[in-house]
């Protein structure tokens, strides 16, 4: 069991070029870098709701390669929740999400608690689409965790993704609305409104 500390910590795993430090930049401050450059390991923080306290939320932005197995085992060991980040355009990159997932499972053992969203990004290219948002539904419904597909460029889904995550944190009561009423409020009227979806 993590230690109830202030921080809730968010890890985001991907292949390289798959847009994981896009996200991340995205929703902590807004802009969207065109270059890429690729990371080794980056931390994020964004101030949060917290069972109705303020706690900051850390966003660890890891490797996009494979060079670093034991930065992976500590990152996963300290992590509350997990965005696992492949492109739609990369079919590749959604393959490699599954060791990481099985590395996941092994270290945390029971992944059913723990807020872990698979997330298809770049959506904004649709036509190099070679993912299919089904076949990202599937992988979820095979894995039990949440999906969306996002895209960093045009900033679409990238404030749900992170809000996603924190609805499913069941230990916990977090939120990115500093204001504690409003947000458990809201989360009532979220659960609500997942609950059914029309076609």
């Amino acid at each position: 069991m993590p230690e109830q500390s202030n921080d809730y910590r968010v890890v985001v795993f991907g292949a390289g070029g798959v847009g994981k430090s896009s996200l991340v930049i995205r929703f902590v401050k807004g802009t969207f870098l065109e270059s890429y450059i690729p990371t080794i390991e980056d931390t994020y923080r964004q101030v949060i709701s917290c069972d109705k306290s303020i706690c900051t939320l850390q966003i660890t932005d890891t490797t996009g390669s494979h060079q670093f197995p034991a930065m992976q085992r500590l990152s996963i060991s300290k992590g509350h929740a997990f965005i696992l980040v492949y492109s739609i355009t990369s079919r590749q990159s959604l393959e490699e999400l599954k060791p990481i997932f099985e590395q996941i499972c092994q270290i945390k053992g029971d992944v059913q608690n723990i807020p872990i969203m698979l997330v298809g990004n770049k959506c904004d290219e649709a036509q190099n689409r070679e993912v299919e948002t089904s076949d990202g539904e599937a992988l979820s419904k095979k894995w039990k965790c949440a999906f969306m597909e996002t895209s960093a460029k045009t900033n679409h889904n990238v404030k749900e993704l992170f809000q996603e995550l924190l609805n499913l944190e069941k230990r916990r009561c977090v939120s990115l609305q500093i204001d504690g009423k409003k947000s458990k409020q809201r989360k009532q009227a979220e659960k609500l409104k997942s609950k059914c979806v029309l076609m």
